[in-house]
């Protein structure tokens, strides 16, 4: 290509900043060229899965992160050279939600010159200027002077002392309360964050059967792989060997992570295979992820009114409706296979399990659905009035689930809605 835009593009992958990411920049020359070959129909992350990261026809959005990952560290490297080098004939950017790339023309900033004057020159040099030396002042010998001087410098450090005691106790001071987080995050209990197994999930989708907590315990998973040759069944037993969770869901912890009621020393992070049954007991919890990436899902579904189900033949995922409001159906249905599909997410903060404090499950039955429902629970515009509702007369907050609708676009949640909600005493 000639154009100047994709010489642009080059001067970017041959920088420091790319040269030793070769998938970045493979990512980068890719979307570009579509761009600039105005192919649209191959700016999507099936495509790009296929054609830069050498994924299969079976790619699933659903399970695998790849393209999305790396779009996220493609956005950060494009503005970190944007930085280096500010001046240039294009910014390159590749906008959030969109894998079309723009090119921003830069334009430098013009002095202006009178006509027929010669341009300035680059270096201007400066006069040799002397200064005269100012006549002694008379206050200074004023005995008044130095007793006056002192006074004010004692004046001026007592004020800076109070500024300081000040503001160190407006940022030691406790943030306000939270209907929901200060429940969570309570100083007398530690609060764990238990990650999706996303292992679990590629195990699933292979074998196109559920594994129950007491398998998923016991790492035994006999029953998933009956019925198949040995050598496959070593393969899949491989991958799901491997310890994976997905982006959203890291996402999450370090939103969880930046909120001011989460103290560092009494949040702890824990990966699903690794958590023991004790630890579930010990204080507040969250549960991120499907049941399918999260047996420990099992159980708080007991206290839930509605919870997912997977229907592994179909890829359909659905969340059961235990007890049906007037106009509700019993199921409420969402497909993983078809990207275009709208996606389901559940909130529940509940009781834990020995009852001496609170569970919060953020469930979806996609990564966008957990997308989803992580939206809401850290949208305070929009979560803040629904709890309020739910508030009892004496301003406490009972327990509660609801149950939100998105759209899947490109794999991320877009705008989302509540379909149904569920308060206990």
């Amino acid at each position: 290509m000639g154009d100047e835009r994709w010489n642009a593009v080059l001067r970017i992958v041959k920088s420091a900043r790319f040269s030793k990411s070769s998938r970045l920049s493979q990512l980068l020359l890719y979307l570009a060229e579509q761009t600039l070959l105005e192919r649209t129909a191959f700016l999507n992350e099936q495509a790009i899965a296929v054609e830069v990261f050498e994924r299969g026809d079976e790619f699933n959005p659903g399970v695998d992160t790849i393209v999305r990952s790396h779009m996220v560290r493609l956005r950060q490297r494009l503005e970190q050279y944007a930085s280096d080098f500010p001046i240039g004939n294009f910014r390159v950017t590749v906008p959030k939600g969109e894998y079309i790339v723009r090119f921003d023309r830069t334009v430098p900033i013009a002095v202006p010159i009178s006509k027929g004057s010669p341009p300035p020159p680059l270096i201007t040099e400066l006069p040799f200027v002397t200064a005269e030396v100012p006549p002694r002042r008379k206050w200074i010998t004023n005995p008044l002077f130095l007793p006056c001087g002192l006074l004010g410098l004692l004046v001026v450090g007592l004020s800076l002392v109070l500024w300081s005691v000040r503001y160190r106790s407006q940022r030691s001071a406790s943030p306000p309360l939270h209907p929901l987080w200060s429940r969570i995050f309570q100083p007398s209990h530690p609060t764990t964050f238990v990650a999706a197994d996303n292992g679990l999930v590629l195990l699933h989708w292979m074998t196109r059967k559920d594994t129950t907590l007491a398998e998923y315990l016991g790492h035994n998973f006999n029953q998933e792989f009956q019925g198949l040759p040995r050598d496959r069944a070593d393969e899949i037993r491989n991958i799901a060997n491997r310890r994976y969770t997905s982006f959203v869901d890291l996402n999450l912890f370090r939103r969880v992570q930046q909120l001011p009621f989460a103290s560092p020393h009494r949040l702890i992070l824990r990966y699903a295979r690794d958590l023991g049954m004790d630890e579930l007991k010990q204080g507040n919890i969250i549960l991120s992820g499907a049941r399918g990436a999260n047996p420990w899902l099992e159980l708080y579904e007991p206290q839930m009114n509605f919870y997912g189900s997977n229907d592994g033949i179909h890829h359909i995922y659905s969340f059961i409706n235990r007890q049906p409001q007037a106009g509700e159906p019993d199921r409420y249905f969402a497909s993983d296979s078809d990207p275009k599909q709208h996606v389901l997410g559940v909130l529940a903060f509940i009781s834990n399990l020995d009852r001496s404090g609170n569970a919060l499950v953020v469930e979806g039955n996609s990564m966008a659905g957990t997308e989803a429902i992580t939206d809401f629970l850290f949208n305070d515009d929009v979560l803040l009035p629904f709890l309020n509702q739910l508030k009892h007369p004496d301003g406490t907050l009972p327990h509660f689930e609801v149950l939100v609708e998105s759209n899947s676009v490109n794999g991320n949640a877009g705008p989302f809605h509540i379909l149904s909600y569920r308060t206990y005493p």
